[in-house]
């Protein structure tokens, strides 16, 4: 081919050659210069944030050699490796990319056979392929990687770095340190020798910096540890200046910049100006108990302690260790103990304010330490930001665990004690717990507790004889705990056992001389008990052929909270049998007590208080359905926490909110179900549905569940609604129609394992219902006053509520519940500081699913 078809060829590939050409250029520059750029961007970097400035002379101008020989060498590296990309070049690298080579093909003439036809038509079709390859030739692109010449990636450090100047530095830096150019000192020795000094204190005391031109008193005080930085302008050595602030002997060679650090009182001077510098130093922190240690009914640890420091307290401990001097020896104490190592437990820290001063409490609960019930010693440490210890403070007292009322549950942990205190107590703790075991028929009312033991006795048996383990005692010794807590707290079925539960613990502990706090949370547990009671009673009323006959009388809360306030002011006068008395009087009036229903033939609920009254339990199934899945959501990252955390041990094994039933109770929502009417239906109807429904949710998924709670709901939404036109009826039904979406979502989640998803869905339902009850009351209360139908018929209803069994009305509109307070306001506030010390301690335990702690955090941040 000659050089004109050759020329013609090759403009047809101008484009791919073009960017192939620049493609190398590009990589021959990347690979050459980058040593070069490197070197240009860290003098930038420096110049940007002035670090020329703050060098001696002598690292001045050693950086300014290095540079220098950096920038030589990188101009030595772009001679060595640059070399320019021609035409050819880049021909050569387009054609060397597709395969047969096609442009050296094209450019090729026939070396024989030129005068055969034949041979010429083979060549001609040839050179016709190459071409069509040509045809759709691409630009090759260009290879800018050199790891391999730049293994430490030192080029991308310099990037990187001059990013940073370029967003934080300043062209305005610029300029060379003092008497770097001789024969030009500057400005600042123009205008004469000048300083300026500046005192900062340590981060964690939170005290200002001092800037020493600006103050004017001869003396100030600062912080042991400050830093004094001083900066002095003009010839060196122009500026007199001394302190003893330091310790340390002033430099021999003058310097422009340096720093003193405050280790004592004494003096700092500079030319006139002369300051004494008084040094305070970090005291250390303190730490005291703020109170008695205290502890509930289930055994948990409350310990006040006030801690004191001059700039904050950051941490703390105790230290738990067996006092044996005052340990009781008696029984299966006889023995030395085996060794055990300190218990140790950081102290609770403000989450927010100051910490100079504070009072916390560590809540934590050790009653299935070994050492619960016994002598011990309590050793508070705190520690300061500086470092500094306080000196510990010891406090002698009694462990406190939880106590156990039932006599042969006291025995049995009483046998698990000696247990854990020696393996060598085996024998004798075998011995008697086969007499606790012996004929149980009439000692144990839980027949799982009796087997707990009997498996734990064959197990002590078999390791007794062949050796025992710790791993092995620790087992026993948790199998002896789940049968006693058991047996004290037994499967209460009913709201009516628990109460005589609680009677009975009260009881006890009164025989036992328990102490003023012990008494206090008993009769918290019995108020409660009585609560869910009379909750129980108001739920399932008699029917109206069974009310009984005659006089009755009527009792008022403020009736049962003066009961409640003698029975606890006869026991802190120390007359047990009076208050025992009382107790026995209210447990018999409490087990003998009616709803109070209103006059017979007075007319049934309005069509408005039913609907109420159906949402209201809706709202109460929904609560009982969320609380159901938080706690399977538990379940899934803690396996096994809710045995633990739960008070008693019937919230997993039976039903789900109050008033559940181990035989078959469906939740607080179900139990009503079986005892009110419902709406629209006869109570007969409702009362059949409702323990169908009670029976069948037991072994429904939560999904299901929750579809049928929707349904529930739909049903609910079809029925006529009070306040139909008006603002605030009109507003309930979108809330119910929020309620209903916000289902739906729940029940989705539910379905595809989303549980934490489907909590916050069905918090907005709840929230949803509880606008649509608030809207319909009001709607209710427009009705009335403005005479509308149906308003006579629900003045009726309102006149024929009945009376819970305190003789308090159930609210108005329809609404359950009662202004009146259920708890005295001091048990009220009481209960609510329990409540916050429970959410901040389980915040705190680690070990928790994060999506717990998030949600405690959450009540924390709210509450």
């Amino acid at each position: 081919m000659n050089e004109h078809d050759r020329k013609i060829e090759l403009s047809k590939l101008r484009r791919p050659l073009w960017i192939t050409r620049a493609g190398m250029i590009a990589e021959q520059i990347v690979r050459a210069f980058w040593p070069l750029w490197s070197v240009l961007l860290l003098f930038f970097v420096i110049l940007s944030f002035g670090w020329h400035t703050q060098v001696p002379v002598e690292g001045f101008w050693l950086g300014a050699v290095a540079l220098l020989a950096g920038f030589a060498f990188g101009l030595w590296y772009v001679k060595r490796h640059f070399s320019w990309v021609s035409h050819d070049d880049a021909v050569d690298r387009l054609d060397r990319s597709m395969p047969g080579r096609p442009l050296t093909a094209t450019f090729d003439d026939m070396a024989i056979g030129a005068d055969d036809a034949a041979s010429r038509t083979v060549w001609e079709a040839h050179i016709l392929r190459n071409k069509r390859v040509l045809a759709g030739a691409k630009p090759v692109s260009p290879d800018l990687q050199v790891s391999d010449r730049d293994p430490f990636a030192l080029r991308y450090a310099a990037l990187l770095l001059f990013g940073i100047a370029v967003i934080f530095g300043s062209i305005l830096r610029l300029g060379a340190p003092q008497g770097v150019l001789p024969g030009t000192p500057g400005e600042a020795v123009i205008a004469g020798p000048s300083w300026e000094a500046w005192v900062e204190p340590p981060a964690y005391t939170g005290k200002p910096t001092i800037y020493l031109p600006d103050v004017r008193a001869d003396a100030f005080e600062v912080p042991t540890g400050s830093q004094v930085t001083m900066r002095l302008y003009g010839q060196l050595g122009s500026i007199d200046w001394s302190e003893t602030l330091s310790g340390a002997p002033k430099p021999e060679e003058p310097q422009s910049a340096f720093n003193i650090e405050v280790n004592k009182s004494g003096e700092l001077s500079v030319e006139e100006r002369l300051w004494a510098v008084n040094a305070r130093a970090d005291q250390p922190p303190t730490v005291a108990l703020a109170g008695e240690i205290e502890r509930n009914v289930d055994g948990e640890l409350r310990l006040p302690f006030a801690a004191q420091d001059d700039y904050g307290v950051t941490a703390g401990s105790t230290t738990i260790i067996l006092d044996l001097v005052n340990v009781d020896r008696r029984y299966g104490l006889t023995i030395d103990p085996e060794p055990r190592e300190a218990v140790v437990l950081d102290l609770p820290m403000p989450i927010s304010g100051d910490r100079a001063d504070f009072t916390e409490l560590l809540v934590e609960n050790m009653s299935q330490h070994p050492w619960a019930g016994l002598q011990v010693r309590f050793s508070l440490d705190v520690l300061d930001a500086a470092g500094n210890e306080s000196d510990t403070s010891v406090v002698e007292t009694v462990l406190p665990g939880r106590r156990f009322f039932q006599p042969i549950a006291a025995a049995v942990i009483e046998q698990r004690r000696d247990l854990l205190w020696s393996r060598l107590n085996a024998d004798r703790v075998s011995q008697i717990l086969r007499t606790i075991t012996y004929q149980p028929e009439d000692f144990f009312p839980n027949e799982t507790a009796y087997l707990t033991i009997r498996r734990a006795l064959d197990r002590l048996d078999v390791h007794s004889e062949w050796g025992m383990s710790e791993e092995k005692r620790d087992e026993i010794a948790q199998m002896l705990w789940e049968a006693a807590t058991l047996l004290e707290d037994g499967r209460l079925s009913d709201a009516l056992a628990r109460l005589q539960r609680a009677q009975e613990r009260l009881n006890q502990a009164m025989e036992d001389g328990a102490t003023q706090d012990e008494i206090s949370e008993l009769m918290q547990e019995l108020s409660e008990a009585m609560r869910e009671y009379i909750e129980q009673l108001a739920q399932n009323p008699q029917e109206p052929g069974q009310q009984q006959q005659g006089d009755q009388q009527q009792m008022t809360q403020n009736d049962l909270q003066d009961m409640l306030d003698r029975i606890e002011e006869l026991m802190r006068e120390g007359r047990t049998a009076e208050a025992q008395e009382l107790l026995q009087q209210l447990m018999e009036m409490m087990e003998n007590m009616q709803v109070t229903q209103g006059q017979q033939g007075q007319g049934g609920q309005s069509p408005g208080e039913q609907a109420m009254e159906g949402i209201q339990e809706t709202l109460r199934d929904q609560q009982g359905l969320s609380d159901e899945a938080f706690r399977d959501l538990q379940e899934q990252f803690n396996p096994g926490a809710q045995a633990g955390e739960s008070g008693d041990n019937e919230g997993r094994n039976g039903g789900q909110g109050r008033g559940e039933s181990h035989e078959g109770g469906g939740g607080e929502g179900q139990a009503q179900n079986q005892g009110e009417g419902g709406e629209g239906q006869e109570p007969g109807q409702r009362q059949g549905q409702g323990q169908q429904d009670g029976g069948a949710q037991l072994g429904d998924s939560l999904a299901e569940r929750q579809q049928q709670l929707r349904n529930e709901l739909n049903r609910q939404r079809s029925q006529p609604l009070p306040g139909a036109g008006t603002e605030a009826g009109e507003a309930a039904r979108d809330a119910l129609e929020r309620a209903d979406d916000a289902m739906g979502r729940a029940e989705g989640a539910l379905r595809d394992d989303r549980t934490a998803d489907a909590l916050g869905a069905q918090s907005d339902a709840m929230d949803a219902l509880r606008d649509g009850l608030r809207n319909l009351g009001e709607a209710m209360a427009e009705n009335q006053q403005q005479g509308q139908p149906g308003a006579e018929n629900g003045q009726q209803a309102g006149n024929q509520r009945g009376r819970d069994p305190l003789g308090r009305e159930q609210g108005q509109n329809g609404n359950i519940g009662t202004d009146e307070q259920l708890l005295g306001e001091e048990l009220a506030q009481r209960r609510s500081k329990e409540l916050l010390d429970e959410i901040r301690r389980r915040s705190g335990e680690q070990d928790r699913p994060e999506i717990e702690r998030d949600y405690l955090n959450r009540l924390l941040d709210q509450f």
